[in-house]
């Protein structure tokens, strides 16, 4: 007799592959963290096999998981090929999202995946920019959402959630202890005009080592043990850690995660902004948020 796979269950399957935490996947999927834990019970019990390894913090997929993930999006794209050209109202045209480089991942690709998903037929272009020029493109028209950082947000944008700035340096490395303070920011950095008048109220002298306004640049310094610079807690560029540097350094203060909309009567933007809202506020609960802080 044919057995059939629960869609469902598969969907909640891939979210966690993709998300890598029930909590995350549903975020996304606009449901219950016990909703999606039962979703993968069932779908366990009907392959009679174990997908997921819970024997970590982190959940990672078995090897039979790994040989159902490929099956599962192709079903999943299938169903929702059929589901959209059959049923789903037509919407068509492009939507331009501008996010800073420094806060794409991990959240923006889950949010385009499911954006393409429920929109087939509209194009979605991204577009990385520091936060001073994304602010000067959403007020040309050039831009239909814009995510940023910033100390506080401007007319019409929605703070999502505060997070701390900390120092980073090389792994290991020991430019931290220099004087004056070697620092790298991008000259259009939002943080950097803050983070310097912090280091002058303390007294502390600095010196700039680059002058750029390429991020690459920023990281290559501070990779290399050349500088420090200030960062999005839990954001940080290959080959660099945050430093231990035991009060020696000034707080480098906090920032913003703040969502602009063009107009909150389109369908497909209220549709956008709730994925960037479940994935920001799935992810950093207020309880989360006074952990980093502190």
């Amino acid at each position: 007799m044919a057995r059939n796979l629960d869609i469902t269950s598969l969907r909640s399957f891939v979210a966690v592959a993709d998300s890598g935490g029930v909590t995350k996947a549903a975020g996304y999927l606009h449901l219950t963290q016990s909703a999606v834990s039962m979703q993968l019970k069932r779908l366990e019990e009907a392959l009679e096999v174990s997908l997921l390894d819970r024997s970590n913090r982190s959940v990672s997929l078995t090897a039979q998981g790994e040989q159902l993930l490929s099956y599962a999006r192709r079903m999943l794209a299938l169903n929702d090929e059929v589901y959209t050209r059959l049923t789903a109202k037509d919407y068509e045209g492009e939507i331009v999202l501008g996010v800073p480089h420094d806060i794409i991942y991990p959240y923006v690709p889950p949010i385009l995946r499911a954006f393409a998903a429920d929109f087939p037929r509209v194009k979605m272009r991204l577009v990385s920019a520091p936060t001073r020029r994304l602010r000067q493109m959403f007020g040309r028209g050039e831009c239909d959402a814009i995510l940023t950082t910033e100390a506080q947000p401007g007319d019409g944008g929605e703070a999502l959630v505060t997070l701390p700035l900390i120092w980073i340096g090389s792994s290991g490395g020991t430019a931290w202890k220099q004087r004056p303070l070697p620092v790298a920011f991008c000259t259009n950095c939002i943080f950097r005009s803050g983070v310097l008048k912090r280091l002058d109220e303390e007294g502390l002298d600095w010196e700039m080592v680059v002058e750029s306004d390429l991020d690459n640049a920023v990281d290559a310094v501070v990779s290399a043990d050349l500088a420090v610079s200030a960062v999005i807690k839990g954001f940080y560029p290959r080959q660099t850690s945050p430093i231990a540097h035991d009060g020696a350094l000034p707080d480098p203060g906090q920032t913003r995660i703040v969502l602009y909309l063009q107009a909150d009567d389109n369908p497909i933007l209220v549709a956008l902004r709730d994925l960037i809202r479940n994935a920001y506020l799935s992810e950093w609960s207020p309880k989360e948020v006074t952990q980093l802080t502190a």
